[in-house]
C-alpha cells in the first residue's frame, strides 16, 4: 500500500501518489475499470480531475465511480475560468458531471499568466465564485494549479492573496537545474510550509511531448515507462539535501500521476 501523509491543513491523510484523471476521458471502459481496481489495490485515496480534461469526459468517468465510492476518495477538480460568472457556471457543471453535491477541493486551473491572475483575483473574478462555493458547502477547500516556469512565482502571489489549501506545479530534475525555477520553488515551499499548505507536483515521470509519433497512452505527454527510468526520475539522494530541499522531499510534496 502506498504511504499516506497529511494533505496540508485539510485534515486528510492523502496517499503520496494522487491519481490525476486527465487520461480517463480518452480511455475505454475496460481501462477505466482497471484503473479503479488499481486505485483500491494500492490504497490511492485522492483523485484530481478538471473540467477541461477531454472536454468534461474525464469528470464523467470519475462521476461513475462516485456513485458508489464517494466516501473512499478526497475529490478535487479545477476550473480554468477567470471571471465570477464563468467559474461558477463551470464549477456547477463539474458537480453534475461528477454526480456529487460537493467536492473536497476546487482549484483555479493553470493560473500563471499575470493578466489572468489579476482578473481571477480581482472584483468579479473566479476567486469570488470559489470562496462563495466554499461558504455554501459545495467545496471544503480552494487551491491553485500552474504549469510553466512562472508557476512558483505566481503561486506565491496567490497564497498571499487568499487562504489557499493547496498548490500544484511541475517538478523534475531538468526544471530544478534551472536556477531561477529552483530559487522561486524554494521560496514557495518555505511559504507553504509556514502556512501548512499542501504542495502537489506533476510531470516528474514525463519524458517528452508525443510529437508526430503514435500515442500509446492516453496521457497528453509521453511518460517514462521503464521502471528503472521512473525510479531514477523520482529518487533523490537525501544525504545531499539540507533545509528546505529535505523538507520538500520528505514532507511537502504529494506527486500527481496524470
Amino acid at each position: 500500500m502506498i504511504e499516506k501523509q497529511a494533505f496540508g491543513k485539510t485534515g486528510h491523510a492523502s496517499s503520496r501518489v494522487i491519481y490525476g484523471a486527465a487520461g480517463l476521458g480518452r480511455a475505454d471502459q475496460e481501462d477505466v475499470d482497471k484503473t479503479l481496481e488499481a486505485l483500491f489495490e494500492y490504497g490511492i485515496n485522492h483523485i484530481d480531475v478538471a473540467a477541461s480534461y477531454a472536454q468534461g469526459e474525464s469528470e464523467k468517468r470519475v462521476g461513475v465511480w462516485m456513485q458508489q465510492h464517494r466516501t473512499k476518495f478526497f475529490l478535487a477538480t479545477k476550473t480554468g475560468m477567470r471571471t465570477y460568472d464563468e467559474a461558477k457556471t463551470e464549477f456547477h457543471s463539474s458537480l453534475e458531471r461528477l454526480q456529487v453535491d460537493s467536492v473536497d477541493l476546487i482549484q483555479m486551473h493553470n493560473l500563471t499568466d499575470p493578466d489572468d491572475w489579476e482578473t481571477a483575483m480581482g472584483p468579479g473574478g473566479a476567486l469570488e465564485a470559489l470562496v462563495e462555493a466554499k461558504e455554501e458547502g459545495l467545496t471544503r477547500f480552494v487551491g491553485v494549479t500552474g504549469h510553466g516556469l512562472m508557476a512558483p512565482e505566481m503561486h506565491l502571489r496567490s497564497i498571499e492573496r487568499f487562504d489557499a489549501a493547496s498548490v500544484l506545479l511541475p517538478y523534475n530534475y531538468p526544471l530544478f537545474e534551472i536556477p531561477e525555477y529552483a530559487s522561486s520553488l524554494r521560496t514557495l515551499l518555505d511559504a507553504c510550509r509556514a502556512r501548512d499548505i499542501a504542495v502537489q507536483i506533476i510531470k516528474s515521470v514525463a519524458r517528452r511531448p508525443w510529437g508526430e509519433q503514435e500515442r500509446t497512452r492516453t496521457t497528453w505527454y509521453q511518460p517514462l515507462e521503464e521502471q528503472a527510468a521512473m525510479d531514477r526520475a523520482v529518487r533523490v539522494d537525501t544525504d545531499t539535501l539540507t533545509g528546505t530541499a529535505r523538507t520538500f522531499i520528505h514532507r511537502g510534496i504529494l506527486p500527481v500521476i496524470s
